[in-house]
């Protein structure tokens, strides 16, 4: 018996493309909670970013945010692990000498470092995404307070030679122009394993919905793992099942399929 659903955002409850919840996928999550079923989010986006889910905020229970980093139910801290400051340092020293943006993720501050068109035309334009700070104050705020998650706009290729020499920290790409940077001791399983605990259940109880490399982790330590239609092979073969896109109302879909509604 599924007691908790885990949702990624972009690309599985969110389409891409029309930047909304089907209303499909509406229904569903209302007829799980109905059913007692609990509803978290498991998302690579800071909390301050979480623009997108006004048509079912009033049936989430928890978020899992940046990538497993910063875990909480209402005003409860789950879990919260920050970045070294050592590989912090490096990271934002490499983003100087390369000139590229990175966003800056405390917990609950945000803030974007080298501001640039790239990070504008991904994170405003595509993502809609437009409250995000260029105060180099609130930069040098969160660095002094903790950082949960770095967010290089680099290339995959760039990837490769960013990530050298940090070896405290995962890199997960959603999305062709920026990659998630977190504690090696953060991602999407293990904030799922700690929201589990937390609440009594287990992780056989437990459904996640993904669509992008982020979700791998959670996939693979669900009790079922749903891969979207549409995702990369390795996603896929994380899963327990593949169910449609986003938009051929994928999760209505796979809640059907095992019996959750």
């Amino acid at each position: 018996m599924i007691k908790a659903l885990f949702f990624d955002i972009d690309g599985t409850l969110v389409s891409f493309k029309t930047h909304e919840i089907p209303k499909s996928a509406v229904k569903a999550l209302e007829k799980a909670k109905a059913g007692g079923v609990k509803i978290f989010i498991s998302t690579g986006r800071p909390y301050a970013i979480i623009n997108n889910l006004k048509q079912i905020e009033h049936l989430i229970d928890g978020y899992l945010t940046t990538n497993g980093a910063y875990c909480f139910i209402e005003t409860k801290d789950i879990y919260l692990k920050f970045i070294e400051p050592k590989e912090v340092n490096l990271l934002m020293k490499k983003a100087d000498e390369q000139h590229f943006a990175i966003i800056v993720v405390g917990k609950d501050k945000i803030a974007i470092h080298n501001i640039n068109d790239t990070y504008r035309q991904i994170f405003v334009d595509n993502l809609n995404v437009t409250n995000i700070t260029d105060s180099e104050d609130i930069v040098s705020q969160i660095l002094a307070e903790g950082v949960t998650q770095l967010t290089p706009f680099v290339s995959k290729t760039e990837e490769k030679e960013l990530m050298k020499g940090i070896e405290k920290c995962n890199a997960m790409r959603w999305h062709e122009g920026f990659i998630d940077i977190t504690s090696k001791e953060a991602d999407k399983g293990l904030g799922l394993s700690k929201i589990a605990k937390a609440l009594g259940f287990k992780l056989s109880e437990t459904m996640a919905f993904g669509d992008g490399g982020n979700d791998i982790a959670i996939l693979k330590t669900a009790g079922i793992g749903v891969a979207m239609g549409g995702a990369a092979e390795n996603v896929r073969k994380a899963a327990t099942y593949i169910t449609e896109t986003v938009e051929n109302d994928g999760v209505e879909k796979a809640l059907l399929h095992f019996g959750v509604i």
